[in-house]
C-alpha cells in the first residue's frame, strides 16, 4: 500500500523588491517661528502696507489740491488694486507692471490728487527692472507718462474731469520727469548689483570647480605614476620567483624581497597622497619624492634588469617641492615605459643644469620597442605633458633614427621659496 502523498507545497511568494527610493533633501536650517511667518507673509505685509500707505497718503493729499476730483469709490477701488497686484511681483513681474501700469493709467485718466498713489506702480517697475524684465518696466513708465501728456495737453478742456494748473506748468513736468528717471535710476542701480553679486558667486563656483578638477587631476596622475611603475616591477618580480621556485629556490628569494619593499613604497607614497582627501588639517605622512631619490629609481630598474645610468651636466640646484616632484615622475615613468615597452636593458637619464632657469630632463633608451606593443602612447605620457604643461615647459616623447626612445623634458625651475 503505498503512503499518502502530500499535495505539493508553493514556494511563499517573494516580496518585490522595494523602489529605488530619491536622496533626501537636505533639511533646511532652523529658523524661529516668527521669522518664517514674516518671510511666508512678506508679500501680503508689503501689499497692506502700499495700501494704506495710498488710501491715507491721497486722502490727505486731496485737501490741498483744489481743481482735482475728489476721490470717490471708483478711486479708492484703484488705489487699492495696484497694492494686490503687489502680491504676484515676484512670481509674475511684467503681468503685475502692465496691471499696475493701467490703473496708474486709469487713476490719472480720472483726475484724481496726486500724492503717494503711484506707489505700488513704481514698486512694481523697480521689482521688474530687478528680476531682468527691463523692457516691461521702462514700457509701462513710457505708457503711463504718455497717458499724462495726454491728459494734460491733448485732450480738450471740456474731456478734462480735472481743472487744468493755472500758470506754467513746465517747472512741474520737468520736476515730475526728474522724479521719475531718479526712481528708475535706483531700479537699475538695484539691478545692476544683483548682476555683480550673482556673476561674483558664479565666479567664485566657477574657481571652486576648476581648483577641484586640478586637484582631482593631480591625485590621478600621482597615482597612476606610483602604481605603474610600483605594479610593473612586481609584475616582474612576480614572473622571476614563478621561473625560479622549481629549479632554484634560493634565487627566487630575492625577488620576493623586492616584490616586498616595492609594494611597501608603493603603500606609503599612495597613503601620502589619500591623506590629502582627509580635511585641510591632514598633514602629509612624509616628504614629496624628488631627484634626491634617483638612486633608488636605479636600483629598483636594476633589480628587473634594466641598467639606467644617471648623467649630470652643470651644477645642481635647490628646487622648488613641485617641480622636484615633477623631475622625479618625469624619470620614474620613462623608466617605467623603457620596462614596460621596450625590449633594451640599458637607459640614460641626463639632468642638464647649465641654463639658470630651466632644468632640461632626458631619459632615453636603446630600445628596439617590443613587438605589437605601442610604447608611450597611454596615459603616463599624458600625465607627463600635464605636469610639465602646469609649469609653462615642454616635453618631447618620441622614437629616435636608430630605433630607441627619447622623452626630453624643459622644467623652468623658480626659487624653492616660491612654492
Amino acid at each position: 500500500m503505498m503512503p499518502p502523498t502530500s499535495p505539493p507545497t508553493e514556494p511563499p511568494p517573494t516580496e518585490p523588491p522595494p523602489a529605488e527610493q530619491p536622496p533626501e533633501e537636505p533639511p533646511e536650517p532652523w529658523r524661529p517661528p516668527w521669522v518664517r511667518a514674516a518671510k511666508a507673509g512678506y508679500p501680503l505685509g508689503v501689499a497692506a502696507a502700499v495700501a494704506v500707505l495710498q488710501v491715507v497718503g491721497s486722502t490727505f493729499a486731496a485737501h490741498n489740491q483744489h481743481g482735482r476730483v475728489p476721490l470717490d469709490a471708483f478711486g479708492y477701488l484703484l488705489l487699492l488694486l495696484g497694492p494686490a497686484l503687489l502680491v504676484l511681483r515676484d512670481r509674475r513681474p511684467v503681468a503685475v507692471v502692465a496691471g499696475t501700469s493701467v490703473v496708474t493709467a486709469g487713476y490719472l485718466a480720472g483726475g484724481y490728487p496726486y500724492g503717494p498713489a503711484f506707489v505700488s506702480w513704481l514698486i512694481a517697475c523697480c521689482v521688474a527692472i530687478g528680476s531682468g524684465h527691463r523692457r516691461a518696466a521702462w514700457a509701462g513708465v513710457g505708457g503711463v507718462y504718455l497717458v499724462h501728456l495726454l491728459v494734460t495737453f491733448v485732450l480738450p478742456e471740456s474731456w478734462q474731469r480735472a481743472a487744468p494748473p493755472s500758470g506754467s506748468i513746465w517747472p512741474q513736468e520737468l520736476g515730475l520727469s526728474a522724479w521719475l528717471l531718479l526712481v528708475m535710476a535706483g531700479g537699475e542701480l538695484v539691478r545692476f548689483r544683483r548682476e555683480r553679486i550673482a556673476a561674483h558667486r558664479a565666479y567664485r563656483q566657477q574657481l571652486e570647480e576648476r581648483r577641484a578638477n586640478e586637484e582631482r587631476l593631480r591625485m590621478a596622475r600621482e597615482l597612476h605614476d606610483i602604481l605603474a611603475h610600483s605594479l610593473s616591477l612586481i609584475n616582474i618580480q612576480a614572473g622571476v620567483a614563478l621561473a625560479l621556485l622549481d629549479r632554484r629556490p634560493e634565487e627566487a628569494r630575492g625577488a620576493l624581497v623586492t616584490i616586498k619593499s616595492t609594494s611597501k613604497e608603493a603603500l606609503g607614497e599612495v597613503r601620502q597622497v589619500l591623506a590629502t582627501l582627509r580635511g585641510p588639517g591632514a598633514a602629509p605622512r612624509g616628504p614629496a619624492p624628488g631627484l634626491d631619490r634617483l638612486d633608488e629609481l636605479t636600483e629598483q630598474a636594476d633589480r628587473v634588469g634594466l641598467e639606467a645610468e644617471v648623467q649630470e651636466r652643470g651644477e645642481r640646484r635647490e628646487l622648488s617641492a613641485t617641480v622636484d616632484l615633477a623631475a622625479f615622475r618625469i624619470v620614474q615613468e620613462a623608466l617605467t615605459n623603457v620596462v614596460r615597452h621596450s625590449a633594451a636593458r640599458q637607459a640614460v637619464v641626463v639632468l642638464d643644469w647649465s641654463d639658470p632657469a630651466v632644468l632640461v630632463v632626458r631619459v632615453e633608451d636603446p630600445g628596439p620597442a617590443v613587438l605589437g606593443d605601442a610604447g608611450g602612447s597611454g596615459s603616463g605620457l599624458v600625465g607627463m605633458r600635464e605636469r610639465v604643461a602646469a609649469f609653462g615647459g615642454t616635453i618631447t616623447a618620441g622614437p629616435l633614427p636608430d630605433g630607441g626612445f627619447r622623452v626630453r623634458a624643459e622644467l623652468p625651475t623658480p626659487k624653492a621659496e616660491s612654492d
